[in-house]
């Protein structure tokens, strides 16, 4: 049976599209404007003509940013960065998240689980983590920016909920056919849980790709800066000629334009792996949340 629609359902519908088109709009637009000057020429964006379509369209900008060494190698500690952390990050996260989960009592399980909380609500503070890591001769080395976020407690509790909703009996079964942990651990949940370990994995990316103050606060040299602290010194800190020394490249340049393509280079790998991932994204939220 289909239900009438009365006319204030029609009006409400309508009103709520136009809502949330006008935000769709507005979350857009900086995007495409940023896309717009780096595609146009240094007339053009001096001249402030460029707004949503480029102007003398040119791609020399996305050029003579990738010759450059420094955005290269910056693009390349961010990529080693997001394949370690996340690799890490996820071995750790099904490894805690397995004997969380379990129904059986396991000797020390509340104090470790609290442990985890109390670490995910309180820090020691910027200094002495400083110190801290200073002390392990992690300063100015990649595994200062993977080391402290391999084990994230917010992640453990989606994947231990997930595990929890599996059905018992798959386990069971498992565990009369001889099978140990390991393999029930490998076999029978990680197979099947495709959607949380999908929601993980894009929380984990997008955390370790985003990041810029670790890497100002402990790289002591700026050749070892990630991506984005390159980009927050480069564009804050509104020194042209670190990114272009050339004098003849700098005369067909802009500020704007070579920074609007740094900005949409470092979008770009986001924005490639998260249609792979979108499709399990809610389902990955929803399922981990159903048990507490």
């Amino acid at each position: 049976m289909i239900e009438d629609r009365t006319l204030g359902s029609v009006i409400f519908d309508v009103f709520n599209a136009i809502i949330l088109g006008l935000l769709a709009l507005a979350c857009l637009f900086p995007i495409v404007h940023v896309l717009a000057l780096s595609f146009s020429d240094r007339a053009a964006t001096l001249g402030n003509l460029v707004t949503l379509w480029p102007v003398n369209f040119t791609t020399y900008n996305y050029y003579r940013i990738l010759i450059g060494a420094d955005f290269r190698r910056a693009f390349s500690i961010s990529i080693q960065r997001v394949l370690m952390g996340v690799s890490l990050s996820m071995l750790i996260t099904l490894l805690t998240a397995y004997p969380l989960s379990l129904s059986e009592r396991l000797p020390g399980r509340g104090f470790f689980k609290w442990l985890l909380i109390f670490a995910m609500l309180f820090s020691g503070g910027l200094i002495p983590t400083y110190l801290a890591y200073r002390s392990l001769g992690l300063l100015d080395r990649i595994w200062v920016l993977v080391l402290p976020g391999a084990v994230d407690m917010w992640n453990i509790i989606i994947m231990t909920n997930f595990f929890r909703g599996l059905l018992p009996e798959l386990s069971e079964a498992a565990t009369v056919d001889g099978a140990s942990h390991w393999d029930i651990l490998w076999r029978i949940y990680v197979p099947l849980s495709a959607p949380a370990i999908a929601t993980i994995i894009l929380f984990t990316t997008v955390m370790h790709w985003n990041s810029w103050f670790d890497g100002l606060v402990y790289m002591k040299s700026p050749s070892n800066y990630p991506l984005q602290t390159y980009l927050q010194t480069t564009i804050l800190g509104r020194d042209f000629t670190r990114l272009i020394q050339d004098p003849l490249a700098l005369a067909k340049l802009s500020e704007r334009s070579v920074r609007s393509a740094q900005i949409i280079l470092a979008m770009v790998p986001v924005l490639a792996i998260y249609p792979f991932l979108q499709r399990y994204f809610v389902t990955g939220l929803t399922l981990g949340s159903v048990k507490g």
